[in-house]
């Protein structure tokens, strides 16, 4: 930044703000915790080494990942951002697995609608006496007037 103000870190170290100071475009001076959470974390001189090492157009990113990671760290010492990944892939595999159970149960309640279409009625003394079907023709329509439990656990009334 150089001249008027020091930047976050050269306020926070209490050295003189150089015109060519590697932090002073990502850590300004009106918002010092972020480059003290960072110090903390990384330390200066290890972050310095990161920036100087990227090219320009890349440093802005850095820093922003480089602040992110220094709170999950701060915010949880022993995971840090791991702990909030496995968090929200925990979460993704649960909604993942509540989408497929709402999806089988959706497809059981469209088959129980479907009507079985049979070859003849000359084949129909084969079928089971036991099953509660009526006929008319070739198509066979279930009993509807019972309740019934689907393999969800979860009663269904039709």
């Amino acid at each position: 930044m150089g001249g008027n103000s020091p930047c976050a870190s050269c306020k926070l170290l209490r050295r003189r703000c150089a015109r060519d100071c590697i932090f002073a475009p990502y850590f300004p001076s009106d918002d010092p915790q972020k480059f003290a959470i960072v110090h903390k974390v990384f330390g200066s001189s290890n972050v310095s080494k990161m920036l100087q090492e990227l090219p320009v157009q890349q440093r802005a990113d850095a820093v922003s990942s480089l602040v992110y990671e220094a709170n999950a760290r701060v915010t949880d010492p022993v995971y840090g951002c791991v702990g909030a990944i496995s968090y929200l892939q925990s979460q993704v595999s649960e909604l993942q697995m509540q989408l497929a159970v709402a999806q089988a149960e959706i497809l059981c309640i469209q088959m129980q609608n479907v009507p079985v279409v049979l070859p003849a009625n000359s084949e129909m003394h084969d079928l089971p006496n036991y099953l509660n079907f009526t006929s008319s023709g070739n198509v066979i329509h279930r009993d509807h007037s019972q309740k019934r439990e689907n393999i969800f656990g979860h009663d269904l009334v039709s």
